[in-house]
């Protein structure tokens, strides 16, 4: 294979997008978690709550900025390795994108101060509205992005004029036919990424006997969810490869690993796809079960690759693997939240050490599946960038092999070194555990607003004991 310049920006593009989408990932369904931690503290007034939220915002806050940081060089790539894209589909890409940093990424940065550092120096109403503005600041942020990606698979509301995407709907633009579905599976994967984060570090706790009341309470928050979420994401799953068998037959073809055009396909669970024969090698199915799954009719007929020219076909041995290495995860989750439940039932949810062991184990599971389902919607769509109306290879910038070598070289090693050093300064954190040197109790419901402040600024994270807010030390 010749490494040339469009290789090199599509292989520096996916090093960076992955990058970068493990923290959104991660503070999207963090944002609502301190949301609930929060409201929680609020409404029972318990501090093992506050205590639990000033253990999580830290994780939250490294993350979110390494998020900023890789989103910022990720954006600037559309302007130096793909600038025929950006002339030629601006005009729809360019507005949406803007309206992500317009309502979401400004809310964000508005209330994450507040939400960061001005818990001794506003009200606690305050201080929750700006935890539950960054919270929706996440949600709308994936609203944006997702709808501009899911335009790209599945564009609709243009014309095409002088060779440029020219928007005539909005409407439709925005709420694409893909956009619901992928929206639904990327929300919910978010939050179960974040959910088995929490996991894996509770149980983590729990087996140190590091914090054991505020492990085990995010642990048990955590099994609840995973128990009632895993479910729902994979019918949202379902839903969204419905969509794409309708409008992307060719890469469903390409995840399913279907070559020929038959009724009755069978469900493949293992091959090896060769692109050259044509064929699968080693293949293990369930006779037309895969028809079932698709088209809800066991003799349904599904399309093959042979359907298409092989230069409108995707790559096929990436999305194979890539999703059911995801709907594997997906299973895996369920399995962990249901087992949960009868676990919970037998009273042995913390003592079982396995049960322990496999949480700890799966809590990259989650920014796994998530790289995982990228890749299979991402390469699936080769050999459009728009699908059905603009390659790939019309969209990259006309640039020397050389300049996009060097910059993913130069990318690569201050990735290596700058988030290699983020995520060893999260892990300490993580080992460090909830800090109970200055537990303090909410206020009343009944206190007033001067009850409610200290008489002096103090840190967000790191209040003294001797803070107002804080009880009477033991005698």
């Amino acid at each position: 294979m010749e490494l040339d310049a469009l290789l090199l920006s599509r292989i520096q593009f996916a090093f960076v997008v992955s990058f970068h989408i493990l923290f959104p990932a991660f503070t999207i369904g963090l944002a609502s978690w301190l949301w609930m931690l929060e409201a929680m503290w609020l409404w029972t007034g318990r501090a093992i709550y506050r205590q639990l939220f000033r253990f999580w915002v830290k994780l939250f806050a490294v993350s979110f900025g390494m998020g900023v940081v890789s989103g910022i060089i990720m954006s600037y790539q559309f302007g130096t390795n793909w600038s025929r894209f950006s002339d030629i589909a601006g005009p729809v890409v360019g507005p949406l994108m803007q309206y992500e940093v317009l309502t979401a990424f400004f809310m964000e940065a508005a209330f994450l101060g507040i939400m960061l550092f001005g818990w001794s120096r506003v009200g606690n109403a305050l201080h929750f509205v700006a935890t539950s503005m960054v919270a929706l600041g996440t949600v709308l942020s994936t609203f944006w992005i997702i709808s501009t990606n899911s335009w790209m698979q599945t564009p609709v509301g243009f014309a095409m004029e002088d060779g440029r995407f020219v928007p005539v709907d909005w409407w439709q633009i925005v709420f694409n036919p893909s956009f619901p579905n992928r929206l639904a599976h990327m929300v919910l994967a978010a939050y179960l990424t974040t959910c088995f984060v929490v996991a894996g570090v509770s149980a983590w706790h729990i087996w140190k006997r590091k914090a054991p009341d505020h492990a085990r309470l995010a642990f048990s928050m955590a099994m609840w969810f995973a128990a009632i979420v895993a479910p729902m994401q994979i019918v949202a799953g379902d839903l969204n490869g419905l969509t794409v068998l309708e409008h992307q037959p060719t890469k469903l073809a390409a995840i399913e690993g279907h070559w020929e055009t038959r009724a009755g396909a069978p469900l493949i669970l293992f091959a090896v796809p060769d692109a050259a024969e044509e064929r699968n090698a080693y293949e293990l199915a369930i006779p037309k079960l895969g028809s079932l799954i698709l088209v809800h009719d066991p003799n349904g007929v599904v399309r093959g690759l042979k359907e298409w020219p092989r230069e409108d076909r995707p790559p096929v041995l990436i999305p194979f693997f890539s999703f059911r290495i995801m709907v594997a995860i997906g299973f895996a989750m369920l399995f962990v939240g249901w087992m949960s439940l009868w676990l919970r039932r037998k009273g042995r949810l913390y003592d079982s050490r396995w049960f322990l062991l496999l949480c700890m184990a799966l809590t990259p599971s989650g920014f796994i599946a998530v790289l995982t389902g990228w890749a299979t919607a991402e390469v699936g769509r080769q050999p459009w960038v728009v699908y059905g109306h603009l390659r790939t290879a019309d969209a990259v910038s006309p640039i020397p092999v050389e300049s996009v070598a060097t910059s993913l070289t130069a990318f690569f090693l201050a990735y290596m070194a700058i988030f290699g050093a983020g995520t060893y300064y999260m892990l300490r954190l993580i080992a460090g555990g909830p800090d109970l040197a200055t537990p303090w109790e909410a206020p009343t419901p009944r206190a007033t607003r001067a009850d409610q402040r200290p008489k002096r600024p103090l840190s967000a994270l790191d209040e003294r004991p001797d803070s107002p807010e804080s009880p009477e030390p033991a005698r």
